[in-house]
């Protein structure tokens, strides 16, 4: 009993306190192996999407070329080594072709010099007010040197008025000038120790100014009209640029020209007629070309990286590697998604030409793409535009009245054919006058009350006051143009009138379209009626464009008509011209093109609300829970620790106790009668 009470005793070497944590330990370790299993493969499943990510937006930005327009429509040419003309650019689209340009003359800007005066700080003391109208021209005999004979207002320009006062400078009468936004340049200059005002007006013939003065008569000096242009010099006269285009005259009233030659802007330096230069403008297919390769290529790296995450690889000793996400249903369904596009058809263009394998792509059976020469460089010189339509957005009508655009939300918008119905052209909103064919505008002058007040788009004019003669019907119309759209009030809003001299009245119309597109008198001065204007004309108010899209109407507003929110047609947008209605039923195509629909699946995989998204999420919410697990391991191995570790002691307690006893025993025993002798 002694051994065995010795085997259990305190002392007998058990170390409780290391017995307790190896048992914690063993208890913890299965949870604990599973968790960190668990947590690491989430780690790893997040940083793989986070590759995919990256994957996917760097082939992204290598796509976004191949969808632009501008790609296909790249242009070259070669320019020759010239002083006459500076090629500034040539954009996307340029007309292609073969040009000879012949410069005859350059474009000039009307220049007039004021009096003298020997102190441009001092006050001049006088009070009026400068109006400055743009127009064109006529001098006696023919010559810009000459006396001005007639002037003709440019409509297109706003005429300016420059109030005077009695402390007015040179110079502040100078900035009063070059405080206005049609180009007019006042500078004043020392010459020979006097100053000179030198007003400078934008190029071109109908850019020429005419200057008329109200107010005190000193006034004249700053003064160039028809009665009234001895204290001012013409120091260069107003006159346009000319070329010759392939033996086509050409004017333009600046030296830069961007209009002439589509997509080309190029400055004229000097004139020298007789001297032609010849380029030409052709299409830069090497930069499409060069797209599409970089596109294949991107691709397969995409493909590559995607076969490494969501499936099975060799490491460098050949040993099989499987991919973080190659049980991840949805990097799986992504790169499906994204395999499945390649080899669908692009609609909404010519089913012909729809895949990429007609312009030579085609898929390896490793699943990565290559190219076939043969067929890529027939498809480029033979079906470019086809090519260009396959890979970028395109839309086509066969109502020749209707141009289809593409607005904010195309991205909505499905790929296909659609039916287009217009059953209302949009119109503009105008008024007539009443009938003064037998004015005679010879010795008509406007000294009388012909001021008034003009209604536009709903905008009122301030009053608007008509003064001078009138050399006919259409001088009269170009004025009265210059004046309401010069006014502050309008001009502000962007509402701009028309207005002509058609069969002896004067014909008035919004430059807007649509219902709200009205025009109306709303004042008149007592004399207005002499020029067949007044107060009790009713005008005819525009309308809204109606049509219906796949048998759906429409919404109207002007001249642009929208689809209906839930067409799948709805991102794109019509623009109406007077004409579309008498067409009747008629189709429109609108294509994303391949690089298109892949940048919009490649957007919806990295949107926030996309599937990489949530899924990264649910692998976050997933490592949070395992924080939770590990938290409740600790908490649990806490409690197991406390509740074995008790037992010990009362363990250690009872053999405490017993071998209290067993000494004892042993006293006891050694004092026993039939024990004693044999100790």
């Amino acid at each position: 009993m002694v051994n065995v009470i010795s085997s259990l005793g305190a002392g007998s070497g058990i170390d409780t306190q290391s017995l307790v944590s190896q048992l914690v330990a063993a208890e913890r370790a299965p949870t604990e192996q599973r968790l960190d299993t668990r947590e690491t493969k989430l780690d790893a499943q997040i940083s793989a999407y986070g590759t995919l990510k990256s994957a996917l937006s760097e082939f992204q930005g290598i796509l976004s070329p191949l969808g632009n327009r501008d790609t296909f429509d790249a242009r070259s040419v070669v320019f020759p080594d010239t002083d006459l003309i500076t090629a500034n650019a040539l954009n996307a689209g340029a007309q292609a072709g073969t040009y000879q340009v012949e410069v005859v003359d350059v474009a000039s800007s009307h220049s007039l010099a004021m009096a003298t005066t020997s102190d441009p700080q001092a006050a001049l003391s006088l009070s009026g007010t400068l109006a400055i109208n743009f127009g064109d021209w006529t001098y006696v005999g023919d010559d810009p040197t000459g006396a001005p004979q007639s002037f003709a207002v440019n409509a297109k320009r706003t005429a300016l008025s420059i109030e005077v006062s009695a402390t007015d400078t040179l110079e502040s009468i100078a900035e009063k000038i070059n405080d206005n936004e049609e180009g007019l340049q006042a500078s004043v200059l020392n010459v020979d120790g006097q100053y000179q005002l030198l007003l400078t007006a934008p190029s071109g013939a109908s850019n020429a100014l005419e200057i008329t003065a109200t107010g005190d008569a000193g006034l004249s000096i700053f003064e160039f009209n028809v009665g009234q242009f001895a204290s001012v010099t013409q120091t260069q006269a107003a006159s346009d640029a000319h070329i010759r285009v392939n033996g086509l005259n050409v004017y333009r009233d600046s030296n830069e020209l961007e209009d002439v030659i589509t997509g080309f802007n190029f400055t004229l330096n000097k004139a020298e007629e007789g001297t032609k230069l010849t380029f030409t403008i052709e299409a830069d297919k090497d930069t499409s070309k060069q797209a599409v390769r970089d596109f294949v290529d991107a691709y397969n790296v995409l493909y590559e990286a995607s076969k490494n995450l969501t499936g099975y690889s060799t490491d460098e000793e050949n040993n099989r590697v499987r991919g973080d996400l190659a049980t991840d249903g949805s990097a799986k369904a992504i790169i499906s998604q994204l395999r499945a596009l390649v080899t669908t058809p692009v609609g909404g263009i010519d089913t012909t030409f729809n895949t990429l394998s007609a312009v030579g792509i085609k898929t390896n059976r490793d699943g990565s793409l290559a190219i076939d020469e043969t067929t890529f460089d027939s498809a480029f010189s033979s079906n470019f535009d086809k090519v260009a339509s396959l890979f970028s957005r395109s839309t086509s009508s066969d109502n020749t009245y209707v141009d289809v655009g593409v607005g904010s939300a195309v991205r909505n918008a499905t790929s296909g054919s659609y039916s287009l119905n217009i059953t209302a052209d949009p119109s503009q909103g105008s008024i007539t006058g009443s009938d003064i064919s037998t004015l005679d505008f010879g010795t008509f002058i406007a000294t009388a009350d012909h001021n008034f007040k003009i209604k536009v788009d709903g905008i009122e004019s301030e009053s608007i006051t008509l003064s001078g003669s009138f050399t006919d019907g259409d001088d009269l119309a170009n004025t009265l143009q210059t004046l309401i759209n010069g006014d502050a009030n309008i001009a502000a809003t962007g509402a701009r009138v028309d207005v002509s001299f058609v069969g002896g009245q004067l014909f008035f119309e919004s430059r807007s379209f649509g219902d709200s597109s009205k025009i109306s008198f709303t004042e008149e001065g007592t004399s207005l009626a002499d020029i067949g204007l007044s107060t009790a004309l009713v005008g005819t108010a525009g309308t809204d464009v109606a049509g219906t899209i796949d048998g759906v109407a429409g919404f109207g507003t002007g001249e642009v008509l929208l689809p209906d929110l839930d067409s799948q047609a709805y991102g794109l947008n019509f623009t109406v011209r007077e004409g579309a209605s008498a067409v009747g039923a008629s189709t429109f195509s609108f294509s994303r093109g391949f690089a298109g629909e892949l940048n919009n699946m490649i957007a919806d995989f990295l949107a926030s609300s996309g599937p990489i998204s949530s899924r990264e999420q649910s692998l976050r919410d997933q490592l949070d829970d395992v924080s939770e697990d590990r938290e409740s391991l600790e908490r649990r191995m806490e409690r197991y620790e406390e509740r074995i570790s008790a037992q010990f002691f009362a363990m250690e307690r009872i053999i405490s106790s017993l071998n209290s006893t067993g000494s004892a025993l042993d006293g006891i025993l050694d004092r026993l009668p039939f024990t004693a002798s044999k100790n």
